[in-house]
């Protein structure tokens, strides 16, 4: 009995597999399957043995397969070809042509189209926008250009001073004299290695898988004093507006590398006897950190690419100054990993200002301070002395 109630179960279980089976494998309806071709981000084609085109979705004629009905001669070409030697072939495309009024996505650059057999003697062609893929592979070239370059001058600088040093053995001021400038190329070097690791991990790492509330006015305080002795040796007077009790959500020890990249770099482009003011304001639901300088300016068709990796405006003042070229890139990555922006206002002989935009941090009602207590809008002079955090 048992045997027969096992077995009974199996007959119905298989017959079970056997219509889902079945029912996978009916295709779909010719509605459902023109819905599909519509919605497709890939580009068809379906041409005839005579090189006619019989079906077409609008994605096609979006990355310039087919234009007006009529085919695009590279296309045209490459089914000849196939129609003779059965084997596929890619074409490159490159549109001239702006994709249609319907299209959300921005003017194909670089468009990849697969040419083969299909059915009966007919031609399909499969066309894929390759633009995104392009432009990342021009970035990276670049910067594999820029960091090879970049990596030359320490090294080159590092074994022509060893080599004096060496030749300089019996002379101990000469010694003392080529070690520091090693000791400094060497500090160089590895400066630039370190960031281009951090710029590497903020431009691949998810944005801030764990963000946590930040005060921006302990960021502020610690941005400054972190530079304390740079500011002193440059003859910098650094200030700061009065305590805002403004939040953020996001990484604390980011923000504060970001911040002092900014304040660094407006040190390092000030004249001696100058100040760098730290601003903070709210508004509109996001907040600004600005940092201003007093120093040489930037030209106008600059402003846009300070931000860019080892661009710099002036590469001689850069590079005396120790800088990589990485610092405002790093800004930049740091403020978009946070939801917010980086920009720059300048005006040359005047000085800048460079803004960091976060979203703001919504204080809960049992969070608010004291109405009758509200911050100061004066501004005050961080002493350079002041310890770690110090308000």
């Amino acid at each position: 009995m048992g045997g027969f109630a096992l077995g009974w179960l199996t007959a119905v279980l298989l017959l079970r597999r056997r219509r889902s089976d079945q029912a996978r494998q009916q295709p779909l309806p010719a509605p459902l399957e023109r819905e599909i071709l519509r919605r497709s981000s890939t580009g068809y084609l379906v041409l005839s043995p005579l090189g006619l085109p019989l079906l077409s979705n609008a994605r096609a004629h979006e990355l310039g397969v087919l234009s007006g009905g009529i085919v695009e001669a590279q296309i045209r070409d490459a089914a000849d070809r196939v129609a003779i030697s059965g084997e596929p072939v890619d074409v490159e495309l490159r549109p001239t042509h702006p994709p249609s009024l319907q299209a959300a996505s921005a003017p194909p650059t670089a468009v990849l189209a697969v040419v083969q057999t299909f059915g009966d003697d007919r031609i399909l062609v499969s066309a894929t926008d390759e633009s995104a893929a392009r432009r990342v592979e021009a970035v990276r070239r670049d910067f594999v250009a820029n960091v090879s370059h970049e990596l030359k001058t320490p090294v080159a600088a590092i074994g022509l001073l060893a080599e004096a040093t060496m030749d300089s053995a019996d002379d101990p001021e000469s010694v003392r004299h080529f070690a520091g400038r090693l000791r400094s190329e060497s500090s160089r070097l590895g400066a630039l290695v370190a960031e281009l690791i951090t710029l590497s991990r903020l431009q691949g790492a998810d944005p801030l898988p764990e963000p946590t509330v930040v005060e921006v006015d302990a960021v502020v305080d610690e941005s400054i004093c972190r530079l304390a002795a740079t500011a002193e040796d440059a003859g910098i007077t650094v200030v700061a507006d009065r305590g805002s009790g403004l939040l953020v959500r996001g990484d604390r020890a980011l923000l504060i590398m970001a911040l002092t990249n900014l304040i660094n770099n407006a040190i390092n482009y000030s004249a001696a006897g100058t100040q760098v003011s730290v601003s903070r304001t709210a508004g509109e639901g996001m907040v600004r950190v600005s940092v201003t300088d007093r120093g040489v300016g930037i030209a106008p068709e600059h402003t846009e690419r300070v931000f860019e990796r080892f661009f710099r405006v002036d590469p001689a003042r850069s590079r005396s100054t120790g800088g990589t070229g990485l610092g405002l890139a790093i800004v930049k990555q740091v403020a978009a990993n946070h939801g917010g922006t980086a920009t720059v206002w300048s005006r040359p002989g005047t000085g800048s200002t460079f803004t960091l935009s976060l979203p703001e941090y919504a204080r809960r009602e049992s969070d608010h301070a004291d109405p009758a207590d509200p911050p100061s809008a004066a501004v005050r002079s961080v002493p350079l002395s002041a310890p770690r955090g110090a308000a």
